[in-house]
């Protein structure tokens, strides 16, 4: 059934996605993303990128499979199957999965900090391979789910979803029983690191309480690939090496572990939703019967999670769901930052009809400028008081975070935005060398070039429109895609 857009009283008509109109076709841009995909390929799993991140990365390799779909299903499927190979005996996927080849100095935290096959032990690390021991959003069920859909036939062959669902519905059950640090039903964070939005401001008053490591104790690798204007504050990252130090100390277990960042998110609790809703599915696709464990527990589950989420975390002031700092106060407080993570709830199906609303209000409005001052979804408050838009998780745009709006803004019946914000994407793709983030007013790149997610997902755009030539409009830029596939370079 079609859905039925939900009106807006304030609707903004958008900006161009880019000018001059001229340049790269979508079957050019197509091009440019496989060869991203292929040159950051392993052999088992993809690389966000072969400079800054040379390992897998948990929620980086969900959205990858979503787009290697369109590529090849087998490989999408072997994605996906390679990161669960590496959960833990409790259930929980690390956000992490650690390259034996790539050499110790290339990455910090490194295996030898975590210690995931001794420290973890107890929480039944894999002995196999060596791991972060901290998790990112729960999107891996959703991919699943799409990865199958790309190609059932394939799938059903390799048994791809018989195998992954119950490791999907134990990586969940470990979310929801061991990460409900509140009592309220919603999964707590326990590290800046999880929510995927590593640096946001919404971190800042929390993490004010962590007395940072020594900073002779460790040496931060990314600075030696990317400009430090771009990066965390080398006080921010001294907070976030003293967390984990003190996780890996209590062997990684939750029960044991003080916690004293505890944050309930909406973008990971949205996400969680959201693979609950696919894993009804997948319950269907693979007849799963059992207590929880069938359709009608997933679906019963995600009504709980949603109910627990618009009581918990949507703010009507802000227009938006905030963060939780489960460590202040009895409840906990609102943590007042306007994250981007707030708007990622849209990805939720079923909210009640006043919240979408003020949601889309949100995102076209001062806040966060959609259609009338940038083109893409900041990751953070235009007008906050801590607005960077270079800083990473502090201002810039993000292609994960504008690919999760865009598919909710489709979702509730607001498929004029969505097709704008399609345009914006991909030709912010195009023009940025795939970049991990852009500057949200200028669409300048930054942090790393051939990124994979970026990549991936604007495949994955191009791929869901039979109409070639609205494609061929969408990606327009000044651009020539063709030359930075012939260079092996983006940007």
């Amino acid at each position: 059934m079609k859905p039925v857009p939900i009106p807006l009283t304030t609707a903004r008509p958008f900006i161009p996605a880019q000018r001059p109109p001229v340049g790269v076709t979508a079957a050019e841009l197509r091009q440019a993303a496989r060869q991203v995909l292929l040159r950051n390929w392993t052999g088992a799993s993809t690389v966000p990128s072969r400079s800054l991140y040379p390992h897998q990365w948990s929620w980086d390799s969900a959205f990858v499979a979503i787009g290697l779909r369109h590529l090849s299903a087998p490989r999408a499927q072997r994605e996906l199957e390679t990161l669960m190979s590496a959960q833990w005996g409790d259930g929980r996927v690390p956000h992490i999965v650690f390259n034996p080849s790539v050499p110790l100095g290339a990455y910090f935290p490194s295996p030898d900090f975590w210690r995931s096959s001794t420290a973890g032990a107890g929480a039944g690390a894999p002995g196999h391979v060596e791991t972060s021991g901290i998790v990112q959003p729960p999107v891996h069920a959703l991919a699943a789910w799409l990865v199958h859909r790309a190609d059932p036939a394939t799938s059903r062959r390799r048994g791809f979803l018989r195998r992954l669902y119950p490791r999907l519905v134990a990586w969940h059950r470990y979310l929801t029983v061991h990460r409900d640090l509140g009592g309220h039903g919603l999964v707590s964070a326990v590290h800046p690191w999880e929510p995927g939005m590593d640096n946001s401001p919404a971190w800042d008053a929390p993490l004010s309480r962590i007395e940072p490591a020594d900073p002779c104790s460790f040496r931060r690798c990314d600075l030696d690939h990317g400009s430090a204007s771009d990066r965390p504050t080398d006080l921010d990252y001294g907070r976030y090496v003293r967390l984990a130090a003190d996780y890996r100390d209590h062997g990684y277990r939750d029960g044991d572990a003080p916690h004293p960042f505890a944050v309930e998110d909406p973008g990971v609790n949205a996400l969680l939703i959201a693979s609950e809703h696919a894993l009804a599915q997948i319950a269907v696709e693979v007849g799963a019967q059992g207590p929880g464990d069938d359709p009608g527990g997933h679906r019963g589950r995600a009504a709980r999670l949603t109910d627990a989420l618009v009581d918990r975390l949507w703010d009507e002031e802000s227009g938006m769901f905030l963060c939780r700092d489960v460590r202040a106060g009895h409840r906990g407080e609102p943590i007042r930052e306007r994250s981007a993570a707030g708007l990622v709830p849209l990805v939720v199906p079923g909210l009640p009809h006043g919240i979408v609303r003020t949601l889309l209000r949100t995102v076209g409005g001062e806040h966060f400028g959609l259609g009338d001052t940038v083109r893409l979804v900041p990751s953070y408050d235009l007008k906050g008081h801590a607005f960077d838009s270079c800083r990473y998780w502090r201002g810039p745009a993000w292609f994960n975070v504008n690919w999760l709006v865009e598919r909710g803004l489709r979702q509730y019946g607001h498929t004029t935005r969505a097709d704008s914000l399609r345009a914006a994407v991909l030709a912010s793709a195009a023009a940025s060398g795939f970049a991990e983030y852009v500057d949200p007013h200028t669409g300048a790149g930054r942090g790393a070039r051939e990124f994979s997610w970026t990549a991936a997902l604007a495949l994955d755009l191009l791929s869901r429109s039979a109409d070639r030539s609205a494609d061929r409009a969408a990606v327009r830029t000044g651009m020539r895609v063709g030359a930075l596939v012939r260079s092996g370079t983006a940007g």
